[in-house]
This record gives structure tokens, C-alpha cells and sequence, in this order.
């Protein structure tokens, strides 16, 4: 039977882990952790990810991943939340699994984003910021499917996680369950790969809304991030066109 595999592609830092959570607290899917990573940083080796322990038994390149998926919704609904950077072009050109896939994308501010991420990361790529990647993935979509590409703020999912959940669910047709959005199980084992990642997240019970402090904090400390690494400015430059893009699609 083919059971439903829905993909929420994002970028990082953009609070993909905490929806991922919602998703794996509703308790009715298989939920899987950025397999396709293991395509680009372990077959490609594209570069060294840092705070990445990768299993050996995990598939690692591009179809044996796909396969994973497809393998694992035979046996019932699949969730998995990954990078878009991770498989364009490679899953533009699939056409059977781009077909079969439910696609949705997540964003958040690239100056949030790019901050968190060279706090962790200061040494990534232009292309691991990840938004380019993601237009063209949603640009690809929409042609093939004819319709607007579900486009999710991760800022709105902080201000209003019910609300912006529920219009997330019904989009991606799932039924509505309130109760993932509250979760005190311990955090999933398959992320202990990426623990350095994702500190706050695996110590959380729930999503918390960004206070105008904070909001304010992080413009300035871009600011002061750009004043010491110009580069960083420059990847802003050029990937927020393309967050502007996918904003005009988001609820």
C-alpha cells in the first residue's frame, strides 16, 4: 500500500527540529531525521559537517535513501524533515519520488538563521543557507503540480502554534491533533547524530514565542555578526530574494 510520505523541506536553523517534534508527538507517523544528509556530507562529502556522528548502518547515498523512505511507507504514513541543498537538482530529476512525495517548506528570517548557524557553523558554505535551494525546489513543484507550494513561517508557528499547526495539517492532509503541540517524552534516538545541533530543542516541551526583545537582540547581533565577517552579509544579500520568493506563498 502506499501510504503518505510527506517532506517538510527547510533550512538550517529555521526551527525545523521543533516542528519535527510536533510531528513525531502526534503519534501516528513514521518520522525520520534529515536522511538525505548522509547524500551530501557522507557519499558526496561535500564537506565535513561538524557535531555529525554518523550511523554506519544508515543508507548514504541519494536512491539507497530514497529507497529507505519508500521502503518505510510501505508499512505506513512517513514524515522526514530535510534540507532542500541537500537533493537539488538530484530529486528534481526523480520524477516518480518527486511525485510521490507531499512537499512543504519552512523559513525563517535568514538573519535569524545565519546568526544560530555560524555560532555552530561559522565556516558554511553559501549554499548551506540553504533558501536558494529551496525556491528552486518550490519553483520545480509548482510547475509540476500546478498549485501554490505550502510554504510554512517558522515565526508564525512560534506566535500562533495552534492556529499556524492546524492550517499546516489540513494542508498536507493529516488530521488535526492539539495534543503534539506539548510533548515530555525523551527527544527521538535518531538524533543523537546531531545532539550538538539541537541542545534546546531536545531539552524543550513545547514551542515558545519570540518576545520583541529578542526579535530586536537578533537584528543587532547580525549586524554585529556582518561588522566582524562581512561574508555573512553577502550570503544575506543572496539568499534573501529568495526568501522573499517563498514568503508570498506562506499563510
Amino acid at each position: 500500500m502506499n501510504h503518505p510520505i510527506i517532506a517538510l523541506w527547510s533550512h538550517p536553523r529555521s526551527m525545523s527540529t521543533a516542528f519535527e517534534r510536533i510531528m513525531r508527538a502526534r503519534g501516528d507517523l513514521d518520522c525520520l531525521h534529515g536522511p538525505f544528509m548522509y547524500d551530501y556530507y557522507v557519499n558526496r562529502s561535500t564537506r565535513q559537517m561538524p557535531h555529525f556522528d554518523a550511523m554506519d548502518e544508515h543508507p548514504k547515498n541519494y536512491d539507497a535513501i530514497r529507497d529507505m523512505i519508500l521502503a518505510r511507507a510501505d508499512d505506513g504514513p512517513v514524515f522526514f524533515k530535510d534540507m532542500s541543498y541537500y537533493v537539488v537538482p538530484h530529486l528534481l530529476a526523480d520524477e516518480t519520488f518527486l511525485n510521490r512525495v507531499t512537499h512543504s517548506f519552512l523559513v525563517r528570517d535568514p538573519r535569524a538563521s545565519i546568526l544560530s548557524y555560524a555560532k555552530l557553523d561559522p565556516d558554511m558554505l553559501l549554499e548551506e543557507i540553504g533558501l536558494e535551494a529551496q525556491w528552486r525546489h518550490a519553483e520545480a513543484v509548482m510547475a509540476r503540480t500546478g498549485k501554490a507550494p505550502v510554504v510554512v513561517r517558522s515565526e508564525a508557528v512560534q506566535a500562533d502554534p495552534e492556529g499556524q499547526m492546524a492550517r499546516y495539517w489540513d494542508a498536507v492532509g493529516l488530521a488535526h491533533t492539539p495534543h503534539a503541540l506539548h510533548w515530555d517524552d525523551p527527544a527521538p534516538a535518531d538524533w543523537q547524530q546531531v545532539q550538538g545541533w539541537h541542545g534546546e530543542v531536545m531539552a524543550s516541551s513545547t514551542i515558545r514565542p519570540i518576545t520583541p526583545e529578542q526579535a530586536a537582540r537578533v537584528s543587532a547581533d547580525f549586524d554585529g555578526l556582518v561588522a566582524r565577517h562581512p561574508r555573512f552579509g553577502q550570503y544575506l544579500e543572496h539568499h534573501l530574494p529568495f526568501h522573499e520568493r517563498l514568503l508570498r506563498y506562506a499563510a
